[in-house]
């Protein structure tokens, strides 16, 4: 049975090479990961993405569209908005091989996907079995864009359908962390799975070691929740069930790059949970999808690099 999962946020573009040279023009961002991932470990399960996210009717937005659909997601959500643009990211390496990234996006064209009296999201959600979502979602987002995203988590959670929210948090994104942890507060209330990297909840809610993060993340109110502590196994509280359990992380050989490992394993994870498999296993497939996106340079590894993970 088709299964039709909605992932919004924002994709921006991406430069990578050396400053004042040679630059390669790409694209990324945390929940477009996400929908890859979903969509490539999902595909033959039936299951369908659609990334929900605004772009600009210039020619950087239609190459974007162009490759999104290259990689299966439907793009059918997608707003155009005159005289605006993608948000823009470039990545620096130094000489130990540590990156940093500068960020254009203040005025992305995805801040302004609520602006419209009704979006494509809102009006297709009937169409979806689940709503994917994330902290950097809700920041992009001014404050009525999050309220009507948090009034549609409502409205999909009530009719049954599946609300995914991961706690990514990125402090620069917010004016204040109390804002932030008002805003993730809501999330986690209205989601029905809540995806906790630890060390960002303890960054978030203020607390004094990860020992206290993951035991305030175990309270949390989302009848299915899943805590991501790095190499350490994963805490999976599968819906239903009181009981802790621990889906083992894989071993990496080499770490080349660990961008997108959180946002990778939420795509393997989901795929396997909406085709059916139970929550630890699903998780323990999100770690195994991590660690082979971790042993490759890039967010998006080639689909040849995880053809036995598919």
């Amino acid at each position: 049975m088709t299964k039709r999962v909605a992932v919004i946020g924002e994709c921006m573009l991406e430069l990578q090479g050396e400053p004042f040279g040679a630059m390669t023009l790409g694209y990324g961002g945390d929940t477009f990961n996400t929908a890859v991932y979903l969509r490539r470990c999902g595909a033959a399960a039936g299951i369908e993405v659609a990334y929900a996210t605004a772009l600009g009717e210039d020619s950087l937005s239609a190459g974007l569209l162009e490759r999104w659909r290259d990689q299966g997601i439907d793009t059918g959500l997608v707003r155009r908005v005159v005289d605006r643009m993608p948000g823009l990211y470039m990545i620096d390496v130094d000489a130990s091989g540590e990156r940093s990234f500068r960020y254009w996006r203040d005025s992305a064209a995805a801040r302004c996907y609520f602006d419209a009296r009704v979006t494509p999201l809102e009006a297709e959600a009937h169409g979806f079995d689940a709503l994917y979502l994330s902290g950097i979602t809700l920041a992009i987002l001014p404050e009525a864009g999050r309220e009507r995203l948090f009034a549609l988590m409502a409205a999909m959670r009530e009719r049954g359908a599946l609300v995914v929210f991961d706690n990514n948090y990125r402090p620069r994104l917010w004016a204040d962390r109390a804002l932030a942890r008002g805003a993730f507060e809501r999330a986690f209330e209205l989601a029905t799975t809540a995806l906790v990297t630890a060390d960002d909840h303890q960054a978030l809610m203020g607390l004094p070691d990860i020992d206290a993060a993951i035991a305030q993340a175990k309270g949390l109110s989302a009848p299915e929740v899943l805590i991501k502590r790095g190499a350490a196994s994963t805490l999976v509280r599968a819906a239903g069930d009181k009981t802790w359990h621990e889906a083992p992380t894989q071993r990496v050989e080499r770490v080349v790059d660990t961008t997108a490992a959180g946002d990778s394993f939420a795509g393997g994870y989901l795929a396997r949970r909406l085709a059916g498999e139970g929550a630890v296993e699903s998780a323990i497939h999100g770690n195994r999808v991590a660690a082979r996106v971790i042993g490759h340079r890039g967010a998006i590894i080639s689909a040849e690099a995880m053809g036995d993970l598919v």
